[in-house]
């Protein structure tokens, strides 16, 4: 015989376990149905000269092939007869992930420079490792030619699938004055939606490189094109320090009909506008400067209207902070990961000791990076102050740090596109 009591508690337990388990699979079944549903527009498959390097079926682990090649520089198959990309020279892995090398720039590693933080989670490793690059704050000057930028258009209709082709440059400019030349590559966005981004292999020392790669969109319809604007980036890579933006090309697909065959077209390169780039938007930084302990107090406080990252609609976001003398980055810290949100609220503090006489060559650079667990962390937008700044509100907030020492000078900034 069992006590009411005993059998009361059995059947609870069994009730209990019965409802847990009925909502353990409505969950795992409903978020199977919204993947389903929610499958991103633009899968793509990118390849070089002919061989598949960026598959759609790609899975979230990086397939990273490398490119043996001779003493001329020439590429050649090895005997599986795969082709083999350079991690550094393709860019593929982005351009945060060269390696580094022995920094030719000025030495200044004696530099007075320490680090006071707070307690911080570091959501995954640095993105901008030292010696890295990452996008120029500088640019080339009005009076140097920029040259132009030949690529394809085509659409296939039975998979509709957007077909793009950067084929070569021609007439860039000198951006590594030690070897008279530059190093190419070129990031493409299709606006205005920047779903998908991709960038094609870095090619060395060169001012006419030839890319010859293929990137094939799906899932565009082809009644959309029209509304649809290719954007391409060119940029020279640099080890030691950030890439110099050479220039970009807006070509609006309302003028391109790739119906009857692919297209080919040659536009010229131009002076990358800041003020025309899309805003990503706002970030709220306070900054304070201690003439007497020569230190500089850098508050990252909050955020607003950041474009949405996730299926779900939000981001995680967090703030990297990079403190650069001249062109050479001597700190670099983050904020914690603030989950499922669009306007974040960080209210971290970063203190660092710089002199005096060298505030005119120091800028910060602050950028909001979506945090992803399964792929990798993509940059939101971007906000520099200091003796970089390319707006005339972080010129203006920066000039107020200097003249007003001992005073937080907290203003709202919009972010850049990276």
């Amino acid at each position: 015989d069992v006590s009411p009591v005993v059998a009361g508690l059995i059947g609870a337990t069994v009730l209990v376990v019965s409802v847990s388990v009925t909502v353990f699979v409505w969950t795992c079944c409903h978020q199977q149905a919204e993947k389903k549903h929610k499958t991103p527009p633009y899968k793509f498959i990118h390849m070089l000269k002919g061989i598949s390097i960026y598959p759609e079926t790609l899975s979230n682990k990086k397939k990273i092939n490398r490119i043996r090649r001779d003493k001329n520089g020439a590429p050649k198959e090895t005997g599986r007869g795969n082709l083999l990309v350079d991690a550094a020279e393709s860019g593929l892995m982005g351009s945060d992930k060269a390696s580094d090398g022995p920094n030719t720039a000025p030495h200044i590693d004696q530099l007075p420079i320490k680090v006071d933080y707070g307690d911080e989670l570091s959501p995954d490793q640095s993105l901008t490792p030292g010696g890295s690059k990452t996008s120029s704050p500088s640019s080339p000057g009005d009076d140097v030619l920029l040259g132009e930028l030949t690529f394809s258009v085509d659409y296939n209709f039975p998979k509709k699938a957007l077909v793009v082709t950067i084929q070569e440059a021609h007439g860039l400019p000198v951006m590594d004055e030690h070897t008279q030349s530059s190093d190419p590559y070129i990031k493409m966005t299709i606006l205005p939606d920047k779903r998908h981004r991709v960038k094609t292999r870095v090619l060395r020392k060169t001012l006419d490189p030839v890319f010859d790669e293929t990137f094939t969109f799906y899932g565009i319809p082809y009644s959309q094109l029209q509304d649809l604007v290719l954007h391409f980036l060119v940029l020279s890579f640099d080890r030691f320090s950030r890439d110099d933006v050479i220039g970009e090309v807006m070509v609006p697909l309302a003028g391109v009909d790739p119906s009857t065959g692919k297209v080919q077209l040659t536009r010229e390169i131009l002076k990358r506008n800041i003020q025309k780039c899309i805003s990503r938007g706002e970030l709220q930084v306070s900054l304070s400067y201690q003439p007497v302990a020569q230190r500089m107090t850098v508050v990252v406080l909050k955020a607003r209207h950041l474009p949405k990252m996730d299926i779900t609609g939000l981001s995680d976001p967090y703030v990297k902070v990079n403190v650069y003398y001249g062109r050479k980055r001597i700190a670099k810290k983050k904020t914690h990961v603030k989950k499922c949100t669009l306007n974040p609220v960080f209210n971290e503090s970063f203190i660092y000791d710089i002199p005096v006489d060298l505030l005119p060559d120091i800028s910060i650079e602050f950028l909001v990076i979506d945090f992803d667990r399964t792929t990798k962390n993509e940059v939101v937008g971007r906000l520099i102050l200091g003796a970089h700044s390319i707006t005339a509100a972080g010129v203006e907030h920066w000039r107020e740090v200097c003249e007003s020492p001992r005073k937080a000078v907290a203003k709202w900034h919009s972010l850049s596109e990276y």
